[in-house]
């Protein structure tokens, strides 16, 4: 999938109004003068938000330093967000736990018990326990604080599983129609395409490539090989950001990269109206159509396994967005390692999927069509 900067800056908006409303009207009609202070105080924190989301492009993720300690595994079960109206983010930080209602001020909250916290003395639930109630799992339903009951929010899918669309007509019926369709028509481009394939450049890039599979979001399979393919100078800085995660003891696990036009064509007519904000119009094509675009996550070099992210891939979630403040602090760094690293190369993070890059030459190749096979034809391999 490939959602637009225009979507992650329209649901960040959202966010901060929901938040602005609650802040304004709600808390200050529950707990009197004080907290209508706080209110006034987290409405000008909610202005000042909306601000810094209409600003633009990310910040350029600075390196981050020595990976934090995991969190306790007694935590995992309550880390996420909370609330049907009001919204809890339980997330942790530095081996703390923290509790930030409506995306403002986040709280460490002090643990009493296993399932109970203490909140501090100041803000909204100044010194109210935070009560987690759990399932045979280990997994909180509910947190209760103040005497308000939060359920959770059941924001994405579970860890090790994909979103997945019904699409509006089998996938199958769309293909011919797509390889029939021809790419938008633009202006001759300024270089010749070179795709050129990562896993030859650089042997320890791994493949899981979900488009080749059925394990994707819309259940069908995409690509007839399980390649990854890029413009030959962005195939190439992926191969120096992968040798630079190497001397942190990381690898480069793909799961796409260059992708034929008539591809996206098919997610576009496949998708339902109202979830189209998830992929990119064929009208315009995208970045993964020009080679130049690639999606990846780490893998640790000594067990071979992918690292824990905040979301898992190809989530249309708040949690995939780049700077999304959920998650355990060693997900988060994971997370800025990547960004740092394909920052320092030429990537552009894409704000709301972590995982896609950029490469600053984009807009110099063409949209293609070619197919794996075609490609592999052309340079007179398999």
């Amino acid at each position: 999938m490939e959602r637009s900067m225009a979507d992650a800056l329209s649901r960040c908006r959202m966010t901060v109004q929901r938040a602005t409303v609650m802040c304004a009207t709600e808390l200050a009609a529950r707990r009197g003068t004080g907290a209508r202070r706080r209110a006034y105080d987290a409405l000008a924190c909610a202005t000042l938000l909306l601000t810094v989301f209409s600003a633009g492009p990310l910040k350029a993720q600075t390196s981050p330093g020595p990976p934090p300690k995991a969190a306790p595994s007694a935590w995992m079960g309550l880390i996420g967000e909370y609330g049907d109206g009001d919204r809890m983010l339980i997330s942790e930080r530095d081996g703390s736990l923290y509790a930030t209602g409506e995306w403002l001020t986040p709280y460490p909250v002090r643990e009493i018990s296993s399932d109970v916290f203490q909140w501090p003395h100041d803000g909204l639930y100044g010194g109210s326990r935070v009560t987690f109630q759990r399932d045979a799992k280990g997994r909180a339903t509910q947190l209760t604080v103040g005497g308000i009951v939060f359920p959770r929010r059941q924001i994405g899918p579970e860890s090790g599983t994909q979103l997945r669309v019904t699409p509006v007509r089998p996938v199958e019926e769309l293909r011919p129609i797509a390889l029939a369709a021809k790419p938008p028509v633009e202006p001759p481009s300024a270089r010749k395409p070179d795709l050129v394939e990562l896993t030859t450049l650089d042997s320890t890039i791994k493949l899981e490539i979900r488009y080749a599979t059925t394990n994707n979001f819309l259940g069908s399979r995409m690509y007839t090989q399980a390649r990854a393919f890029m413009q030959r100078p962005a195939a190439e800085a992926v191969v120096r950001a992968s040798r630079e995660l190497h001397k942190r003891g990381y690898g480069l696990l793909i799961h796409d990269a260059y992708r034929p036009w008539y591809v996206t064509k098919i997610f576009w007519d496949a998708t339902p109206a109202d979830k189209k904000w998830l992929v990119a119009n064929p009208a315009h094509g995208s970045m993964h159509n020009r080679g130049c675009a690639v999606d990846l996550t780490l893998y640790d070099l000594g067990t071979g396994k992918p690292v824990e992210m905040v979301s898992t891939y190809d989530e249309s979630t708040d949690r995939a967005y780049a700077e999304y403040p959920g998650g355990t602090s060693l997900q988060r760094w994971h997370r800025a390692l990547l960004r740092s690293v394909m920052e320092a190369e030429g990537f552009t993070a894409n704000p709301q999927e972590w995982w896609h890059f950029d490469y600053k030459d984009w807009r110099d190749y063409p949209i293609m069509n070619v197919t794996f096979e075609q490609i592999s034809a052309e340079k007179g391999g398999r």
